[in-house]
C-alpha cells in the first residue's frame, strides 16, 4: 500500500470555505469601522461648531434678554443653529436692573453628506446679566 503525502480535495474546499467565511466578516467588520469612523467625525465637528457658538452666545451683550436667536455657520452650508434665551434664576421680587441668571438652551443641526436625514446636538450654557430697564414710549 502506497502513502500519498498532501491534502485531499476535500480538506482543501473546507479550509477555503472557513477562509472565505473569515475574510468576508472582516470585510464587514472593517466597512462598519469605517462608517462609523464618518459619523464620529460629523459629530466632533458638530461638538465643535457648538462649543464656538455657545462662547459667542454667552460673551454677546446685544443678546435679547427672553427670545430667540438663530443662524448659519460660515461657509457650511448644510449646518446651522438656533439658541433659546430665558431667564432662569431670579430673586424674589427682582426688578430691572437686578442680576439674574439666563439660561442659553443651543441646538447645533447638520445634514451628513451621506444622507440620513437632520442630525441636531443640544447644549446649554448658563450667563449672569441684568433685567433690562423698560422701554420709554414717546
Amino acid at each position: 500500500m502506497k502513502k500519498t503525502a498532501g491534502f485531499t480535495l476535500l480538506e482543501v474546499l473546507v479550509a477555503t470555505l472557513i477562509m472565505g467565511v473569515a475574510v468576508s466578516g472582516l470585510i464587514v467588520g472593517l466597512s462598519n469601522s469605517v462608517r462609523n469612523a464618518g459619523r464620529l467625525a460629523s459629530y466632533d465637528r458638530a461638538a465643535q461648531l457648538a462649543r464656538s457658538q455657545m462662547t459667542d452666545l454667552l460673551l454677546n451683550p446685544k443678546l435679547p434678554f427672553d427670545g430667540t436667536v438663530e443662524g448659519r455657520f460660515n461657509g457650511l452650508p448644510d449646518a446651522g443653529w438656533r439658541a433659546v434665551v430665558k431667564p432662569y434664576e431670579s430673586q424674589l421680587n427682582a426688578g430691572p436692573g437686578s442680576q439674574i441668571l439666563q439660561r442659553i438652551a443651543l441646538e447645533v443641526w447638520w445634514e451628513p453628506s451621506g444622507g440620513g436625514g437632520r442630525r441636531t446636538l443640544n447644549v446649554a450654557g448658563y450667563r449672569e446679566t441684568q433685567i433690562p430697564l423698560p422701554e420709554v414710549q414717546r
